[in-house]
């Protein structure tokens, strides 16, 4: 017992040593891999009958797979309106970052849990995948004429819409990044200070106000990803 206790404990304090060297901290880098193993988890038993037949009759009550089908399909129908004739094929990332940016937001009102979008390394990370992705898209999509959304209307304005249109540009993933941080960490806190104050009863406004910020800022952080990925496919004018 004792010499596998002093095994786990040089594992985590080497993977703390590890993380922290990085400037990453461990607790949120545990709580995003739990998450991440549970939607894996829920994805894998959700799904297992969608992958044995490609036709599903209704079950009729509520299920785990009627459940994920039901947001999902309100999830797409949803990036369907935004992305024209093109959201299924994105479908994948952003659905992936919707849930995984819901579930990172809730598991911090869960009491020992906190919430990993708090952290700006996340988060950031995140815009940065969004940002790369979409202009990859708009250069797979239209070749080297995708550098005319950067020229302007008119070609005499080239020299002044191109250095205005890359800083434009380039600041989307911080902004995208400092929101969901931002708000995450705030929320967090306003939590955690009137959890510390009252343990029972007044907190949980305050728990329910936190559910609504969480919902918010996936919606936004996935609304303004599919608008960027629209602009990337839309022809320059």
């Amino acid at each position: 017992m004792e010499h596998g206790i002093t095994w786990g404990g040089l594992f985590f304090s080497g993977l703390e040593h590890f993380l922290a060297k990085y400037g990453i901290d461990p607790i949120p880098a545990i709580d995003a891999t739990i998450v991440s193993v549970v939607l894996i988890l829920f994805a894998y038993v959700g799904g297992r009958k969608f992958r044995r037949t490609e036709m599903v009759e209704p079950e009729g009550r509520v299920t785990l797979s009627f459940l994920l089908e039901m947001g999902l399909g309100g999830l797409l129908a949803f990036l369907d309106g935004i992305i024209k004739h093109g959201a299924r094929k994105f479908f994948f990332l952003l659905g992936s970052f919707a849930f995984f940016i819901l579930c990172n937001n809730v598991i911090g009102l869960i009491p020992g849990f906190n919430p990993p979008t708090d952290q700006y390394n996340v988060t950031i990370t995140l815009a940065i995948l969004t940002f790369l992705t979409a202009h990859f898209v708009g250069i797979r999509v239209h070749g080297l004429a995708y550098i005319k959304k950067f020229m302007g209307p008119v070609w005499w304005l080239s020299p002044l819409m191109l250095p205005i249109e890359l800083i434009s540009h380039l600041v989307r993933p911080v902004s995208l990044s400092v929101r969901l941080f931002g708000n995450m960490t705030g929320d967090h806190q306003v939590v955690l200070i009137f959890s510390s104050l009252v343990a029972f009863g007044l907190p949980i406004p305050f728990m329910g106000l936190g559910l609504f910020v969480a919902l918010l800022q996936t919606f936004v952080f996935v609304l303004l990803s599919a608008v960027y990925f629209q602009d990337a496919l839309e022809h320059a004018h």
